[in-house]
């Protein structure tokens, strides 16, 4: 292995160097006193666990996604994990309040592929959850949160796409179909391959009026009025399916008044994490980026294999995805360097860069015998004596 190999990395692995890695981890740590200001308690689960947890309750895919390893200890095989919410669930298991409960987190997650072309297959998961609560209220409270998060790096006029996974399941036991059946229409809806769907309704002899309403699921989409079609072109589904349709209506009223910026899109043919998520899902996308920069929604009773099923609700997005977003918009990082750190010359009064320091400035010493002067270390203040008195200057 030659020395340049030794540098390599595996693809959509990276690392974060200075200065990039401190604007990420103040950004970090804006983003978590923005969660905490919301009542969010901060958790910080461990990277890696026993599969029977990290798989719990999400379907298949998250396993697909998981790098496995054996437990020397045990022999039991673990992963690294791909996402936090299982391991947040375990959290929520684990406490004796019935009240609604806020969590939080900020940390590495790892994928064996990733999840787009081009993503990151570490990216640093940042987001947070509310068990303990069915409302709506609670899911307008995470759909606030995430574009409370995003106006946070400049974005105040996100796009959001929302949908609700009920509507879909409802029509498919109207529908009396098989879980093969379930599966492969889900798989046609949302590649929008209709002539794909009427074939398989065909195929299968679906009753008329549930052929005709899973049709409409392939173009039910677009503003706020889509909702007053879908109750006509649904007409004849369950009334969980209408149910679920003024959910949307409500959560969207309210988005709307409160973020009259934020550009609310519907689509009830999105069945984004269906085998994982149990109600209303939705997903914020802004100009210049193809993938979801944030997404989230309703999984109910993800708590049950732990002995604790409750209502949950949440959102994440990923911190390195955000840091870049608020470069792009030319936004000032989040730290001191507006004013610049504070270059200290050798003979410096201790005391004095002490001070500097605890009132929240970045001081850099100099070195015996090093020549770097101020510019050269990247500071744009520097501490100087004049007549007897220590002082801050711009340099």
């Amino acid at each position: 292995m030659t020395v340049a190999d030794r540098w390599l990395l595996p693809d959509g692995i990276e690392e974060i160097l200075a200065p990039s890695a401190r604007r990420a981890e103040m950004l970090r740590r804006e983003m978590l006193d923005l969660f905490d200001c919301w009542g969010y308690e901060l958790v910080i689960p461990p990277h890696l666990e026993f599969m029977e947890s990290l798989s719990a309750g999400v379907g298949h895919d998250l396993d697909l996604q998981t790098f496995k390893v054996t437990d020397q200890l045990t022999g039991k095989t673990m992963g690294l994990r791909a996402d936090t919410t299982p391991a947040v669930a375990r959290i929520d298991a684990r406490t004796s309040s019935e009240g609604p409960a806020r969590l939080c987190y900020a940390g590495s997650v790892f994928h064996t592929k990733p999840a787009s072309l081009g993503a990151s297959r570490s990216p640093i998961q940042l987001g947070a959850e509310l068990y303990g609560h069915a409302g709506v209220e609670s899911d307008i409270e995470i759909i606030s949160l995430m574009l409370e998060t995003l106006s946070s790096v400049g974005m105040n006029s996100a796009n959001v796409d929302l949908g609700h996974v009920q509507i879909y399941r409802s029509l498919v036991q109207f529908a009396s179909l098989t879980a093969d059946q379930e599966q492969q229409l889900f798989d046609a809806l949302q590649r929008k391959a209709g002539c794909e769907v009427r074939d398989l309704l065909d195929s299968w002899q679906v009753k008329p009026d549930a052929a005709d309403m899973f049709m409409a699921l392939t173009t039910l989409a677009g503003s706020p009025a889509i909702l007053d079609v879908a109750r006509e072109k649904l007409v004849a589904a369950p009334d969980e399916v209408f149910a679920a349709i003024d959910q949307l209506e409500t959560i969207a009223g309210i988005v709307n008044s409160q973020y009259p910026e934020t550009n609310l899109y519907f689509d009830l043919g999105e069945l984004r994490g269906y085998n994982y998520h149990t109600g209303v899902v939705f997903a914020a996308y802004v100009p210049g980026q193809g993938q979801a920069i944030a997404k989230g929604g309703r999984y109910d009773g993800i708590g049950q294999v732990f002995g604790r099923a409750r209502a949950a609700t949440g959102f994440s997005t990923d911190l390195k995805v955000l840091l870049e977003l608020k470069a792009l918009l030319d936004m000032k990082p989040a730290d001191t360097e507006e004013q610049g750190a504070v270059f200290a010359p050798v003979d410096a009064d201790a005391s004095v860069i002490g001070q500097l320091r605890r009132e929240g400035n970045r001081v850099v010493c100099q070195l015996p015998d090093q020549e770097t002067d101020a510019a050269g270390t990247g500071c744009k203040r520097q501490l100087v004596c004049r007549d007897g008195e220590w002082t801050v200057i711009d340099v």
